[in-house]
């Protein structure tokens, strides 16, 4: 039997996904977490409208394709056109979408070492040549992205404000202010993921009909619902028509998009959320501090929390609290995986990691030495 004719660059590529699922990790485990700490959902859960109106669901139906009832209430919620709105599967899937339209064999993308590798997979699956940039003080740099971006005549450049990993973040202002440095013909990818989450003033100020930046948005983090996956995106007419070009157009399941409407008209459960987030990155900062560790700010729904040593040591502490049922993550690149990266929980969760973190870094330090 011969086998099947895979495109060259599909042959050069490996096999795998950005992330290892807590599932891949308990099944190795052979027991489940105590704690799932590590993949940034919200343990909150999603709006009690929301799971109304997808229980409710005539689910033998498709999805409408058009999205277009979520994409109207989308547009009155941020003032903007109908014709401003893509919604697809997640931001993951929105991104998949984008390199496809944008990025074809050798061009060039810029982003920074070690942001969000699941946009790094999309660009390598179309052919694309990464060029990365450090981060600066745990920040990702605008300036250094978008003078790259000049330098190798990229297509795209993705920024995340707020960041994942570090849970850093800049002014939209700021943010603003820079893109004045972006090369014509260079698309800004901007991953706002987790500005529900931030303080006032983080979103971009960027009008939706700017051709110069496309803005990502999601239901996976504060409104609850990464199973779902429902994301969205914010840009000009002629690129939001693009998508659909090259977009699933049953993608989007009819409970989804159901659950996400729902949860868009309940205000008073995303106060809720926000309010239970503010307090779990206080009592997360204030176990790191118990253990002698430094929490970074953060205005997202996880803390960083600086081990004090190198990706070594905070990889051993990860394996520690793994080990004991606690599911966390750390960044991938130096100098941020000297932390780890602690997502938001009910105090249940968090005494858990409070309860299993000295044992952690007393195993971290009897390997060091």
């Amino acid at each position: 039997m011969t086998e099947p004719r895979y495109t060259p660059l599909a042959q050069s590529l490996p096999a795998t996904v950005p992330f290892v699922g807590p599932e891949t990790q308990e099944r190795q485990r052979g027991a489940p977490f105590v704690a799932r700490l590590g993949a940034n959902e919200s343990v909150f859960g999603p709006s009690p409208r929301a799971i109304a109106a997808m229980a409710e669901t005539a689910i033998w139906m498709y999805g409408d394709p058009e999205n277009r009832d979520l994409r109207d209430a989308l547009a009155d919620h941020h003032g903007v056109s109908p014709e401003n709105i893509v919604v697809g599967e997640g931001i993951d899937g929105l991104l998949g979408y984008l390199v496809r339209l944008m990025v074809g064999p050798g061009d060039a993308v810029v982003t920074s070492d070690g942001a969000y590798p699941t946009f790094n997979y999309h660009v390598a699956g179309f052919g694309g040549t990464l060029h990365k940039v450090p981060y600066r003080d745990d920040h990702e740099d605008p300036v250094a992205l978008f003078t790259k971006a000049a330098e190798v005549d990229a297509k795209l450049v993705y920024l995340a404000n707020p960041d994942n990993p570090m849970g850093s973040w800049h002014s939209g202002a700021d943010i603003v202010s820079a893109m004045d440095n972006l090369p014509d013909g260079c698309l800004l990818v901007l991953d706002e993921a987790y500005v529900e989450c931030a303080p006032e003033g983080t979103a971009a100020p960027v009008a939706a009909d700017d051709p110069r930046v496309i803005r990502m948005r999601t239901f996976s983090k504060v409104y609850g619902m990464a199973g779902a996956r429902v994301g969205y995106a914010i840009a000009a007419p002629g690129l939001i028509s693009a998508f659909n070009k090259v977009r699933n157009h049953f993608g989007m399941n009819r409970a989804a998009q159901a659950g996400a409407l729902a949860a868009l008209q309940d205000s008073d459960w995303l106060d809720h959320v926000q309010t239970k987030i503010t307090e779990a990155r206080t009592q997360i900062s204030r176990i790191a501090r118990e253990n002698g560790l430094i929490p970074l700010p953060s205005s997202t729904n996880f803390v960083a929390i600086d081990c004090g040593r190198d990706g070594a040591f905070a990889k051993a502490v990860l394996d520690a609290l793994v080990a004991q049922g606690i599911f966390v993550r750390m960044p991938f690149a130096a100098p941020q995986n000297r932390c780890i990266r602690v997502s938001c929980g009910e105090t249940s969760d968090l005494e858990a990691f409070a309860a299993a973190l000295p044992r952690a870094l007393a195993a971290a330090k009897a390997q060091a030495g």
